[in-house]
């Protein structure tokens, strides 16, 4: 007798599912323990459903009031995660306590916190990957998480997604998103590993720029930042090229521009300033651009003065470093110019460049250019001289002028000078040694005199005045001003005790026979000239000094003056060839004549007379006109040094001082 078979014990819900499985095309007769194991899945994809449900309909309740819901919650299987912050304690623990008590739950994880005021507010925002930016720190708790990232979506970086793991809290500026965005939109023009950061009301960015036209916007935004908001740390790197270059062209008129790739800013300072050096007054125009990436084993700085070095043999022309070689092109100052650059082109090079191709010409400067820049204590001569002996008489001319300064000669001797080049500086040279600072340029025929005078009043006079003494062809311009304010008045006795003061133990003694004035005497005559401006309403009378009897007079030539008359003075007319051959034809033959009657008339005793010498009121008349002479340079010298004409004189009629006195200085009311 058979057994009847027993109904299968399989739960209603799990008689639907095998229907479902076989409806689904599965198998038949699937074994029972994958039938469980599908249930069970599937079950608790229910269960996690509904868990999400209701867990979403608490969060979205703590959105009342909320510029949008405060309370997050993740859902995996049975456990929860809750994030956020509440606005209040009680919020939080009700909320929580709502998501406890949900049926079915496993595990809750609370990471829920309590809105709180913050001070400092930072907030930043990280790239660690190409397309994902990070934000962490504090965010407005009155903004909300969902409008601030809306906010901050079209500052993102293209195909970017923001994680925002910052918290809500009060205390946040005013603006806070616009500088969010702004924040934000930095890091499109930056790799990888870049972080903005607000600080308050202040932004701090580091990063590398991702090429030469993203650091260039980056310049140009952060010129503005938002408003009520400040820059502070500002690291961005120059970007990696791979064709690192750099430049320097020199233009006729000595000034410089840079060119190529700088890869800091500490460098760019320090190429500016040997520029600077090299273009000697003239203008520098910096166009550089940041990058990186010079190749590895190359000095940078070694290399940026191996550049300068050869610039200064350049007229005009350019030296460029490209593709690991230096090459040099132009016109040079000279011949030797050119020698040179070839010279340190084989010899010199730093270690890891290459030489590049030298293509130097030595043809006439023009315009033909001489600087004289005056410093606080050196003086720093530059430009081109004709020859030897001219530039002997400028540092001739120099030397007694400023032989409180340092004279630095970097003048090259080159062909195409003007004509009266040595009238035009024996003009200049004088009124340039009154500023306190100022530079001397000549450029062809054009003279032009910059710089700060110690007085206003020969500031005044030098415009007037130089323009005139200039040799004819020649042009000038004169651009000194001056810082000094007008002295006070002061009392006639004081004044009378400081000049007694300032010429104590300076006996000023002229040499013998000389006009000119000696080294010793600038520094007492620049006292007097100032306390002349102390007190303006006292004239200064000055008073020459006689020789020693006896003493034969020295001649003391000024050569860049003597240059000046040879420049200046008419030369003689050319001699009619045949009428001159004919006069001296004559006069030679009377000249015979006249020997020749000689020789015949007897010659009578000889006799000897002595010669005439001056009488004693002659000799005293010469040495009266030598002692006014040597008082009109005096006077000449305060009137450049600033004091008005009309309160330095020689007066007439007086009696000289003997050379042991030397010059009389003295003020009248």
């Amino acid at each position: 007798m058979s057994t009847p078979s027993m109904p299968s014990q399989v739960p209603p819900h799990g008689r639907t599912l095998r229907s479902r499985l076989i409806r689904a095309g599965w198998i038949a007769g699937v074994p029972l323990l994958v039938v469980i194991a599908a249930a069970t899945y599937f079950g608790m994809l229910r269960v996690t459903e509904r868990l999400e449900r209701e867990a979403t309909a608490i969060a979205a309740a703590t959105g009342e009031g909320q510029p949008e819901p405060w309370l997050r919650v993740s859902v995996a299987g049975r456990d929860l995660t809750a994030t956020g912050e509440a606005p209040e304690a009680s919020q939080r623990e009700a909320a929580v306590g709502r998501l406890a008590a949900i049926d079915g739950i496993r595990r809750l994880t609370d990471r829920t916190g309590v809105v709180e005021e913050v001070s400092p507010f930072v907030w930043s925002v990280e790239r660690p990957a190409a397309g994902r930016v990070e934000a962490t720190g504090s965010r407005p708790a009155e903004v909300g998480a969902f409008e601030l990232a809306q906010r901050l979506k079209p500052a993102l970086p293209r195909d970017v997604t923001l994680s925002d793991n910052a918290r809500a809290a009060r205390g946040a500026p005013r603006d806070f998103p616009d500088a969010a965005a702004f924040a934000v939109e930095r890091l499109q023009d930056l790799t990888t590993g870049a972080v903005a950061t607000l600080n308050d009301t202040v932004i701090s960015i580091r990063g590398e720029a991702a090429s030469l036209a993203a650091y260039d916007a980056l310049r140009t935004a952060l010129a503005t930042p938002p408003q009520g908001y400040t820059l502070s740390t500002i690291e961005i790197t120059p970007p990696v090229v791979g064709d690192f270059r750099f430049g320097v062209s020199r233009r006729p008129d000595g000034s410089l521009e840079l060119n190529g790739h700088v890869a800091s800013e500490s460098a760019r300072e320090e190429i500016r300033s040997a520029a600077a050096e090299a273009a000697e007054g003239a203008a520098v125009d910096d166009r550089l651009r940041d990058a990186r990436g010079l190749p590895p084993g190359i000095d940078g700085p070694a290399l940026a003065r191996f550049v300068f070095q050869l610039a200064g043999l350049l007229h005009e022309g350019r030296v460029s470093f490209e593709g690991e070689a230096v090459s040099v092109e132009g016109n040079a100052l000279d011949a030797g110019a050119v020698a040179e650059a070839q010279t340190l082109m084989r010899d010199a090079r730093p270690p890891g460049i290459a030489a590049g191709r030298v293509a130097l010409s030595a043809r006439p400067i023009v315009p033909y250019v001489l600087r004289i820049r005056r410093g606080s204590d050196s003086v720093t001569v530059s430009g081109h001289l004709p020859d030897r002996a001219t530039r002997e008489a400028l540092l001739a001319r120099l030397n007694p002028r400023f032989f409180r300064e340092s004279i630095h000669d970097r003048t090259r001797l080159a062909d195409g000078a003007p004509a009266a080049l040595g009238a035009a500086l024996a003009a200049a040279v004088d009124p340039l040694s009154t500023l306190a600072n100022g530079e001397l340029t000549i450029t062809g025929t054009s003279l032009r005199l910059t710089g700060t005078s110690l007085y206003p009043e020969s500031a005044a006079r030098l415009a007037q005045s130089l323009p005139k003494a200039m040799p004819a062809g020649w042009n000038a311009t004169v651009a000194v001003t001056s810082d000094a304010a007008p002295s006070a008045a002061a009392d006639l006795g004081p004044c009378r005790q400081r000049l007694a003061e300032r010429t104590a133990g300076h006996t000023l003694r002229f040499a013998p026979g000389s006009t000119a004035l000696a080294p010793e005497f600038y520094p007492v005559l620049d006292a007097v000239a100032a306390l002349a401006r102390a007190c303006p309403a006292e004239r200064i009378e000055v008073v020459g000094h006689l020789d020693p009897a006896g003493v034969k007079p020295e001649t003391q030539a000024d050569p860049v003056a003597d240059e000046a008359a040879k420049e200046t003075a008419p030369k003689p007319a050319k001699a009619d060839t045949k009428k001159d051959a004919k006069t001296n034809k004559g006069s030679k033959a009377k000249a015979e004549t006249k020997q020749e009657a000689a020789k015949s008339e007897p010659k009578p005793e000889a006799k000897s007379e002595p010669k005439p010498e001056k009488n004693e009121a002659e000799r005293a008349d010469a040495g009266a006109d030598l002692a006014r002479a040597r008082a009109l340079a005096v006077v000449d010298y305060l009137q450049k040094a600033g004091v008005p004409l009309e309160r330095a004189a020689a007066p007439t009629g007086v009696a000289p001082l003997s050379d042991r006195q030397g010059i009389g200085l003295s003020l009248r009311s």
